[in-house]
């Protein structure tokens, strides 16, 4: 991933927030049948390994987990809050008029060699710290064992679990770090009079970062 230093994002628990905030990943792998890509959910084991272990599960349908090269790292992309930024929100556009539009976003992208799970007891272990973890600030949380066992043994059988033992990751977040502060300023009042959540998101990481030096 281009990573310029001002944009760049080495904090562990940073990354594994973004993660936790948005589990929808990307899983992109290569194989016989070439590159292959699927989004999907993910558990973050952070304790499993020395940079987390990410769980998941496909459908036994789909091709991608006999079709993947065990020997090659599977690339796994989360998009966090991400939104465009119109020049006209610059001071600098008032002042010279020297700006263009852009896309302002974070991003984590993690590497690691994809292990096949094909064991009912992991596959339950997985759908239910998956099913706890997005049902838990519920009301009244569904959980896996509503469902009567028979049937959830029955769904298990359709599909096969995915490991990953994060060996390498980057986070990115460009959020206006290489502007003005008045540019900033006006970033983050802009993106406020939004309607929209993605944008107040990003209103209050522009605030958050500030100006990194360029290197």
């Amino acid at each position: 991933m281009y990573q310029p230093p001002h944009f760049r994002e080495d904090d562990l628990a940073v990354q594994h927030a973004l993660i936790k905030a948005h589990p929808f990943g990307l899983l992109v792998t290569f194989g016989s049948e070439g590159l292959e890509a699927n989004p999907i959910p993910f558990v973050l084991d952070a304790s499993a390994s020395a940079r987390g272990t990410l769980k998941a599960h496909l459908s036994r349908a789909n091709p991608q987990w006999r079709t993947f090269d065990p020997d090659q790292e599977a690339l796994v992309v989360f998009q966090g809050p991400e939104t465009y930024i119109t020049p006209s929100w610059y001071a600098a556009k008032r002042e010279h008029g020297k700006v263009v539009p852009t896309w302002n976003y974070a991003i984590v992208q993690a590497r690691g060699r994809l292990i096949i799970r094909d064991d009912p007891d992991w596959l339950r272990r997985q759908i239910g710290a998956m099913t706890d973890l997005q049902e838990g600030p519920r009301p009244e949380p569904w959980s896996v064992g509503d469902a009567p066992a028979p049937f959830v043994a029955a769904q298990l059988k359709g599909i096969v679990g995915i490991e990953i033992e994060i060996t390498r990751i980057e986070g990115k977040w460009k959020v206006s770090q290489n502007r003005s502060e008045a540019d900033r300023i006006g970033v983050s009042a802009g993106l406020r009079l939004s309607a929209d959540d993605a944008s107040r998101r990003m209103a209050e990481l522009v605030d958050a970062r500030g100006a990194r030096p360029r290197e």
